[in-house]
């Protein structure tokens, strides 16, 4: 399997990919044109909004941003356009202590343990979303890596996608940061930071690895988890099927 060619280019965004095409465990791969993760849809173009509607037939958006990125970047043109769009925000707007966690830990593992703690109740609604969608959905953040990352990482779990794959599809976002950077530096005017600060953004494997380690300790793995916070066997089975 190749990783690269799930990717989609659009004029106005650099970090959007399908996901499908994963190996799944027992055999076969997940379903292409379900699930789309991207980062936030306010550089679209109308081009970008035709190809999305007109071309990949996209119904659902789900905004995992805050009022306040919102408030300040501005909704996505996919709304005036007639596209369902839904908030999911996954962190508390008045600001949050961070789960603490051990010093073998890569350090963005409190931040995405904390998104399934503080606002549990929005991870299991955005799921549920994706399994009860009658057409393609595509969930997004800011940058389309952590929140949506940690999201799409649990959907991918919960289907049975091999752990590996889980795993490189959420760190396959690091080699798109620099060229987002390049888009929001060139729209706002400014210098491009340097490549200490692209790193430090990038996501990195071993991170959503912990994640995964955590909740199969903890909870018994990403579909439990999904499950004693309100996910039902019915929508479980039908995000099964969407996917896999």
């Amino acid at each position: 399997m190749t990783t690269t060619d799930r990717w989609l280019e659009f004029e106005g965004l650099s970090n959007v990919r399908d996901v499908g095409g994963l190996p799944l465990q027992g055999g076969g791969v997940t379903r292409s044109g379900v699930l789309l993760r991207s980062e936030s849809l306010d550089h679209v173009t109308p081009a970008d909004v035709s190809r999305l509607q007109d071309e990949l037939g996209l119904r659902l958006v789900l905004d995992l941003r805050t009022d306040r990125e919102i408030a300040q970047y501005g909704e996505s043109p996919l709304i005036a356009a007639g596209v369902e769009t839904v908030q999911f925000t996954f962190i508390p707007e008045a600001g949050r202590e961070l789960p603490e966690i051990g010093e073998d830990f890569h350090p963005m593992v409190g931040n995405y343990l904390g998104y399934l703690r503080d606002k549990g109740a929005n991870v299991v609604g955005a799921i549920r979303r994706i399994a009860r969608a009658e057409g393609p959905t595509l969930v997004h953040c800011a940058a389309g890596k952590d929140r949506t990352g940690t999201l799409v990482a649990l959907v991918l779990e919960s289907v049975g996608v091999e752990r590996e794959a889980v795993v490189e599809d959420y760190a396959l976002s690091a080699t798109r940061i620099e060229a987002m950077f390049r888009r929001w530096t060139a729209a706002n005017g400014e210098e491009m930071p340097s490549a200490e600060e692209i790193l430090r953004h990038s996501p990195r494997a071993e991170a959503m690895d912990q994640v995964l380690r955590v909740i199969d300790e903890r909870d018994g793995g990403a579909a439990a988890w999904l499950q004693a916070n309100g996910l039902t066997d019915d929508e479980l089975a039908a995000l099964r099927e969407r996917l896999g």
